[in-house]
């Protein structure tokens, strides 16, 4: 069983594998299938952590500890949702993807060597295996695509639970990578 820290750090690795096949690439379509496998990973992923890691780091480290952390998701999902409507032949649709992933870079890298290794100092291996499986199981459930207007948690559970039936529906319609052209977890 892993634990949150891996669960989260495997996340980030993928989403850098999805953008390093959309940069590397000059296939219109790639582009648009990796553009939306990147945004289906990074919705989910930064719910998931509002969801479960946030409350987590207020609880063991002190409340407000994750205060930093809220806001620099909020500049991502703001960027995600203008990244996620653009054309693959889009002027601005690299440089918008670059700069979304420089912030995530940014974010990933605090957390994962500062927040994350306070936060499993503060709790039991058990209880970062629970978390990691409630990270795992809150993304089966968040929405596909930003939603930054959506109200803070625990509002944003109920309002989420709402938005992301549509965004199922309409993931029927998009394309996607092939699944052998997905990245490995390890």
């Amino acid at each position: 069983m892993s634990r949150l820290t891996d669960a989260i750090s495997a996340d980030h690795r993928e989403l850098q594998a999805y953008y390093d096949r959309l940069v590397n690439s000059d296939d219109p379509d790639e582009q648009t299938r990796f553009q939306n496998q990147l945004t289906w990973g990074l919705a989910r992923h930064v719910v998931g952590e509002e969801l479960v890691l946030f409350p987590a780091l207020d609880r063991y480290l002190g409340e407000g500890e994750a205060t930093s952390d809220r806001r620099q998701h909020q500049t991502i999902k703001e960027k995600l949702q203008i990244f996620q409507n653009l054309e693959a032949s889009d002027p601005r649709f690299v440089p918008t993807m670059t700069i979304l992933m420089d912030d995530l870079a940014s974010h990933a890298q605090t957390e994962e060597t500062k927040d994350l290794v306070k936060l499993e100092g503060a709790i039991t291996a058990e209880e970062s295996r629970r978390l990691a499986r409630s990270f795992g199981r809150t993304k089966w459930f968040a929405p596909s695509r930003a939603h930054p207007n959506l109200p803070n948690p625990p509002y944003q559970t109920v309002v989420g639970l709402m938005a992301a039936p549509v965004d199922y529906l309409q993931d029927l319609f998009r394309k996607w990578p092939d699944p052998e052209d997905l990245p490995r977890s390890e």
